[in-house]
C-alpha cells in the first residue's frame, strides 16, 4: 500500500507539473473520427505498400510506451482494439514531446497523424499532434506478455469481480463476452417482437412473492409502513396482461432469490419469461429451439458451440424425455414400482433429503435431480414432473399425477422452464393453498396470492408460459463456467 501511495503521489505531481506547462489534464471534449480497427482494416484493404495512408484523428488508453530519446512508440486501446504510435519530437514539437514524456500507463490521449507501416510491418500512426485527455493517477495491473501470448495478467478472479473497470482494460476478451451477451438478448427480443409478443415492465417490490419456490429479500417502504419483497419471478403480472387480452407478453427483467452463490446462482439475475394464449408447453419447446439456436447460429454462424470440453450440438429438433423414463435410463430405478422406502433409501444414498413429511412427487423430483441431472449433455427437455412439484401447471391429461411441464437441461444444468399454465380458478386455489400450507417446513414455498387467484377467476385463456436463465444462456453460447464471468458486476462480499 505504500508503494502504491507514492505512486499516486508521483502521478499528482505530474500534473502539477503539466498544468504548469499551461495544458489542462483534463480537457473537455475531443474530435474521435477513427478507431484502431477499421484504420487497419481500411490501410490492408487500400494495399497501399506503405504509401501514406489519410490522415486519422483517434483517442485511447495508453497500454505501453517504448521511449527512445527524441522519439517513442506507443500502444493506444479504443474500444475496437489497440493500435500502435509513433511519437518523435520532430513531428509534434519539443514542448509537446516533453509533455509525452510526463505520460504513463492508463493514460487517455488524443493524436492526429497519418497512418504507415512500421519496417517490421505493424500499421501503426504517426503523430502529427498528441492531446492529453486524461492523467491517471492509479495505476492498472502489470500485464506480461511473451510471443503474443498473456502469461501474468489480472489473474486473481475476485480482484477482477470487484474491479469489473480494470478487468476489462486490461483482461482479453472480457469486453467481447459482454458484447455478446448484448447480441443474445436483442436476437432473443427480435424474435420475439415479430412473433407480436409485447414487451412490457412489471414490478419488482411485491407486497406478496411467488411463481416460484426460493426465498425471498424484503425491505421495508416507510410512508406505507409495510413490507415488501423483491420478486422472485416475472410470472403473476405478466399472467394478469394474460387475463387483460395481451394474449402474446414478455419481459427481460431482473429478479431476486436470497439462497446459495456457486457457479450457475448470483442472487440477481436476469429472466426471460413470456406467456402465449392459446398455446401449450409443446408450443414452447419449439420457441426454446428457435431462441437458442438462432441465438447461436447469430453469433457463430452455426448451431454448434463448445461447452465445458462438450460439444452441444443445439440444431433442433432436440430429445424429449420423460422424467420418470429419464430415471429409468439413467439411474435404472423404476420410480413408480419403489416403495416409500426404497426411494428414502435411494435419496439419503446420495446424500439429499426430504423436506417435512414425504410426498412420492418431490421424492420422484429429488431422484431424478441426484441421479439424473449431471448426464444430460445435449440438450433435452424433461417433460411430466410430478403433480406436486408446482402449483401452477396443467395436469397431463392421460395421467394426472403429473403435468404438463419441462425443464430444459444441457450439459447437466437447468436452462428453461415452461408448462401448460392451469387456468382452473378452483384448481388454482386449492393448490397454491396447499404450497403455501408447506411454510412450516420448506422455507422456499410461496404464500397465497390472493390477488392473483382473483385474476385467475376473472378468465385466463389455454396459455403456454417459458422461463430462460439469460445468463445460463449467455455462459453456454460464450463458453463461460461461471455465472459471475456474464454479469458485469456479480453480487460479493464486501472488503475487509
Amino acid at each position: 500500500m505504500e508503494d502504491l501511495g507514492k505512486l499516486i503521489s508521483t502521478r499528482i505531481d505530474k500534473i502539477n507539473t503539466i498544468r504548469g506547462m499551461g495544458v489542462n489534464p483534463f480537457p473537455y471534449n475531443y474530435d474521435v473520427a477513427d478507431f484502431s480497427k477499421e484504420i487497419k482494416d481500411d490501410f490492408d484493404s487500400c494495399n497501399t505498400d506503405n504509401e501514406t495512408f489519410r490522415p486519422v484523428s483517434a483517442a485511447g488508453r495508453i497500454m505501453s510506451v517504448r521511449l527512445m530519446g527524441k522519439a517513442a512508440f506507443c500502444t493506444i486501446k479504443d474500444k475496437k482494439g489497440q493500435i500502435q504510435l509513433y511519437v518523435a519530437q520532430k513531428n509534434i514539437g519539443e514542448k509537446d514531446y516533453e509533455l509525452f514524456k510526463l505520460l504513463d500507463i492508463g493514460d487517455i490521449i488524443g493524436v492526429k497523424g497519418i497512418v504507415k507501416k512500421t519496417q517490421v510491418g505493424e500499421i501503426t500512426i504517426y503523430a502529427d499532434s498528441i492531446t492529453l485527455l486524461t492523467k491517471n493517477i492509479r495505476p492498472l495491473p502489470i500485464v506480461k506478455e511473451k510471443d503474443g501470448e498473456v502469461f501474468d495478467a489480472f489473474a486473481d478472479k475476485e480482484l477482477r469481480y470487484r474491479n469489473r473497470h480494470l478487468d476489462l482494460i486490461v483482461t482479453h476478451g472480457v469486453k467481447e463476452t459482454f458484447e455478446k451477451r448484448v447480441k443474445i438478448i436483442k436476437n432473443v427480443k427480435s424474435i420475439l417482437d415479430s412473433k407480436e409478443f409485447m414487451e412490457v415492465e412489471t414490478p419488482v417490490l411485491l407486497p406478496i412473492y411467488g411463481g416460484a419456490s426460493a426465498r425471498p429479500f424484503t425491505t421495508h417502504h416507510n410512508t406505507l409502513d409495510m413490507q415488501l419483497y423483491l420478486r422472485i419471478s416475472i410470472e403473476p403480472y405478466l399472467k394478469r396482461l394474460i387475463v387483460g387480452g395481451i394474449d402474446r407478453v414478455y419481459e427481460i427483467g431482473k429478479c431476486f432469490r436470497n439462497e446459495g452463490m456457486d457457479r450457475t446462482h448470483n442472487p440477481e439475475f436476469t429472466m426471460l419469461e413470456l406467456y402465449q394464449a392459446y398455446a401449450d408447453y409443446n408450443d414452447m419447446m419449439d420457441l426454446t429451439e428457435e431462441l437458442f439456436e438462432d441465438s447461436c447460429r447469430m453469433l457463430y454462424g452455426k448451431a454448434e458451440v463448445e461447452f465445458d470440453g462438450n460439444k452441444i450440438d443445439l440444431k433442433r429438433p432436440w430429445k424429449r424425455l420423460k422424467m420418470n423414463d429419464a430415471i429409468k435410463e439413467y439411474a435404472k430405478m423404476d420410480v413408480e414400482a419403489m416403495s416409500e422406502e426404497e426411494m428414502k433409501a435411494a435419496i439419503k444414498h446420495k446424500g439429499g433429503e426430504i423436506k417435512g413429511a414425504f410426498v412420492r412427487g418431490l421424492a420422484i423430483n429429488e431422484i431424478f435431480e441426484l441421479y439424473v441431472e449431471e448426464h444430460l449433455i445435449q440438450p433435452v427437455f424433461i417433460t411430466h414432473q410430478p403433480l406436486e412439484t408446482t402449483p401452477l401447471c396443467k395436469v397431463d391429461y392421460e395421467d394426472e399425477r403429473y403435468l404438463q411441464r419441462f425443464e430444459l437441461f444441457i450439459n447437466g444444468n437447468e436452462y428453461a422452464n415452461a408448462y401448460s399454465e392451469s387456468n382452473d380458478p378452483v384448481f388454482q386455489r386449492k393448490t397454491l393453498y396447499e404450497q403455501s400450507l408447506r411454510r412450516d417446513v420448506d422455507e422456499e414455498a410461496a404464500p397465497m396470492d390472493e390477488n392473483f387467484v382473483q385474476a385467475i377467476e376473472t378468465g385466463m385463456p389455454p396459455t403456454g408460459g417459458l422461463g430462460i436463465g439469460i445468463d445460463r444462456m449467455v455462459m453456454l453460447l460464450t463458453g463461460e463456467r461461471s455465472i459471475r464471468d456474464v454479469l458485469l458486476f456479480p453480487t460479493m462480499k464486501p472488503e475487509k
